[in-house]
C-alpha cells in the first residue's frame, strides 16, 4: 500500500511538471522557427565576443532562444549561455556594462514591460554575424 502510494505521488508531480516542460519546448521551437525566418538570405560569420553598443541600432528577444542584435545591415546573434529559456519578447532588456560594450561574459536581466519586477536573467554568449551575401554582378 506504502509502495503504491509513493508510486502515486511521484505520477501526480510528473504530470503537474510536464506541461511546463511541453510549453518552455513548444516556445524553444517558435523561437528556433522565428530566428530561421529572420536570418533566411544570410550567411553566419565568424563569432565575436563583444559588439559596440552604440553601433547597435535594434535588439530583437526571440522567445526561448536568442537575442538578435542589428548593426547596420548585420544581424548579431546571441545564444546566451544560461538562461535562454526565460527569453520573453514582451520583457525589457536590461544591461550594465562598464564600457561600451556588449560582451560574452555579461548578465542580461529581464523586466516585465507593465509591473517592472525582475523575470530572469541571460549569460551572454559569443555573438554570431549574419550579413547578407554580396552579389557577382553578371554581363
Amino acid at each position: 500500500m506504502k509502495k503504491a502510494m509513493t508510486l502515486g505521488a511521484a505520477l501526480a508531480a510528473t504530470l503537474c511538471i510536464a506541461p511546463g516542460a511541453f510549453a518552455q519546448s513548444r516556445s524553444a521551437e517558435a523561437g528556433e522557427a522565428k530566428l530561421v525566418k529572420m536570418l533566411e538570405g544570410r550567411e553566419a560569420g565568424k563569432p565575436v565576443s563583444c559588439i559596440n553598443l552604440r553601433s547597435t541600432g535594434q535588439s530583437t528577444v526571440i522567445d526561448g532562444t536568442a537575442i538578435v542584435y542589428r548593426m547596420g545591415s548585420t544581424l548579431y546573434v546571441n545564444r546566451p549561455r544560461s538562461g535562454a529559456e526565460s527569453l520573453d519578447d514582451d520583457d525589457i532588456l536590461v544591461s550594465r556594462t562598464i564600457s561600451s560594450q556588449l560582451c560574452n561574459l555579461d548578465v542580461i536581466t529581464l523586466r516585465d514591460r507593465t509591473a517592472g519586477f525582475q523575470t530572469g536573467f541571460v549569460s551572454l554568449g559569443d555573438f554570431v554575424p549574419y550579413t547578407k551575401p554580396k552579389t557577382v554582378a553578371t554581363r
